[in-house]
């Protein structure tokens, strides 16, 4: 099973576009952070960056909603692709493609701060279909890896 789950803080706004096809697209970056007691007695930080992807409603719901800051809740995937540069560099990112995403700190004024999209059926048709990750436009020369 592929399932993460993560509760964390947005570092920057979300970035939001649109894929060829006009399904909203939107990244954001959640850091998680872990405290913990040295052998000594004192206490270290340590700090975990996730990106992340979301498509269709749930983009939408985060990138008119969620800000710098906020904490929030996201489940879904891990995904690792890989793409070489223009200097013929080979780079890896692994990223979280998000299903559900809420805000967990104290709404404001019109924001129930959840959004959690509708079950998928096999009967709805090609135009109401949230795209596959392969439908996610990637930088150029980069490509999914295979596991």
């Amino acid at each position: 099973m592929n399932k993460v789950v993560l509760v964390g803080r947005l570092g920057q706004n979300p970035e939001q576009r649109a894929t060829p096809a006009g399904t909203a697209v939107t990244n954001f970056s959640v850091a998680t952070n872990e405290t913990y007691k040295t052998q000594n007695g004192d206490y270290n930080d340590n700090t975990e960056w996730h990106r992340c992807v979301a498509f269709g409603k749930t983009a939408e719901y985060i990138g008119n909603f969620f800000t710098k800051g906020r904490l929030v809740y996201v489940d879904g995937r891990l995904r690792t692709r890989k793409w070489t540069d223009n200097n013929n560099v080979t780079h890896y990112t692994t990223e979280i493609m998000v299903d559900t995403a809420m805000l967990l700190d104290r709404a404001t004024q019109g924001d129930s701060g959840v959004y959690a999209p509708p079950a998928q059926k096999d009967s709805r048709g090609p135009a109401n279909k949230e795209p596959e990750p392969e439908d996610m436009p990637l930088p150029d020369n980069e490509e999914e890896l295979p596991f």
